[in-house]
């Protein structure tokens, strides 16, 4: 990502800031007690409790493969909807004219031709480089095509600020992919740098697709008014593979607080470490204090943050949260390679949370966002692999080089760090 790049990135993020600050679109807080638990992970009553503070039930008999980066990701996903008989169903954050913009038009449209039901949405603002050319193509092949929030002027306050973040693919109802990734240049290859995006994606197959069929379902409904059911959407599925696994959605209308309650019931739980990748780690106060009391019974945490970041003000926003768990034990990494994009948690080796939800406010109150649980010690050791393999091309710091940094600077955090409900 070259310095103008980055420098747009950031004025939009600070357009949006500014915007969400005279438009709203967020919603309030509603857990303002610090979550404990008697019980670990590995008690059944967390398990139970998840399934229905969540909405959603952790369901037996999946297989998870983990697609690391570009040029796993996008072939899986292509093979899918290549291979596609009934249906295929995608909410996408951000799509950009490209190379692998067009592979997917392509496989798309010829599916449709071919009579698969394809339905696709879109955040208007995220999809804003995608040529109308493509979507007329899409369109001309089948394809249901819609943009999520389209800020029209007549809807502009309501809509602006509010945007689907999802990123959720299902194929005959049966396979489903989630994760972090776009469909955008910058997320093909292997992440050799920048402008390339490290991040992880998820092929699932098994009894929970269906719920992830149902996440799709409720923006479907929204924008297009029609529901979409039948054994096209929802075939029976048979289990294939041994993970407990759970598929949840969040935003404004549905599971207001789901994601930041999904963190704070995790943390509380944890009773040996706390392995956290996130792109953007902007916790509020409460997951501050959540964090810093899990290092007090003992908790080891490790955190891996970006070291290139595709948005300083971000992370600017981000240091002052930072050093209070720095202070506490927490370990920081700093990751190198390239820009990093992923979204995970895992808890006491067994417990991990991954899909499209950042560690902000943003995903936590404002955006459309989709993740999964899984309770599974194989899956979970496949993760702390990746988390460790990321973990030797990033840079530890110490709370002492923040300690350190020139007034201004710390100045211009704590600015930033004001407009953190927005981040």
């Amino acid at each position: 990502m070259t310095m103008r790049q980055r420098e747009r990135a950031s004025l939009q993020l600070i357009l949006l800031a500014v915007m969400g600050i005279l438009c709203g679109c967020a919603s309030e807080k509603a857990i303002l007690k610090q979550v404990r638990t008697p019980y670990t992970v590995m008690d059944p009553a967390f398990t139970q409790s998840m399934s229905h503070l969540l909405g959603a039930p952790m369901v037996d008999g999946n297989r998870i493969q983990t697609l690391v980066n570009g040029q796993e990701i996008f072939p899986a996903m292509l093979e899918a909807i290549t291979n596609a008989q009934h249906s295929i169903t995608m909410e996408m954050y951000i799509w950009s004219n490209g190379e692998i913009s067009e592979v997917f038009v392509k496989a798309l449209s010829e599916r449709a031709r071919a009579g698969v039901k394809v339905c696709v949405i879109v955040d208007a603002l995220g999809s804003s480089k995608l040529p109308n050319r493509s979507i007329r193509e899409m369109k001309r092949a089948g394809v249901v095509f819609t943009k999520y929030n389209y800020p029209h002027w007549w809807r502009f306050v309501k809509r602006f600020n509010h945007r689907t973040h999802r990123k959720i693919l299902v194929v005959d109802g049966k396979i489903g992919f989630a994760g972090g990734v776009c469909i955008h240049d910058h997320w093909t290859g292997n992440a050799e740098g920048k402008p390339f995006w490290r991040d992880n994606h998820y092929r699932i197959d098994g009894p929970v697709v269906p719920q992830m069929q149902t996440v799709f379902m409720d923006n479907w409904i929204r924008m297009q008014s029609h529901v979409l059911h039948g054994p096209e959407f929802f075939p029976a599925t048979e289990k294939s593979g041994n993970s407990l696994v759970q598929f949840f959605e969040s935003g404004p209308h549905q599971g207001t607080e789901n994601a930041r309650l999904n963190y704070l019931m995790a943390i509380a739980a944890a009773r040996k470490n706390i392995r956290i990748a996130h792109s953007y780690f902007i916790p509020d106060e409460l997951v501050v204090d959540a964090l810093v009391e899990a290092l007090q019974r003992g908790v080891h945490i490790e955190v891996i943050v970006p070291g290139p970041i595709d948005a300083g003000v971000v992370k600017a926003a981000a240091r002052p949260r930072w050093t209070r768990l720095m202070d506490a034990g927490a370990e920081f990494y700093e990751y190198q390679q390239a820009l990093y994009h992923c979204k995970l948690l895992i808890v006491d080796d067994l417990w991990v949370s991954a899909g499209s939800c950042n560690f902000d406010d943003r995903s936590l109150r404002i955006n459309d966002e989709a993740n999964f649980n899984v309770l599974d010690p194989v899956f979970a050791a496949e993760q702390i692999a990746i988390f460790e393999m990321d973990k030797a091309v990033s840079r530890k710091f110490a709370p002492e080089e923040l300690k350190r940094r020139f007034f201004l600077k710390k100045i211009y955090d704590h600015f930033w760090g004001l407009f953190a409900f927005q981040f």
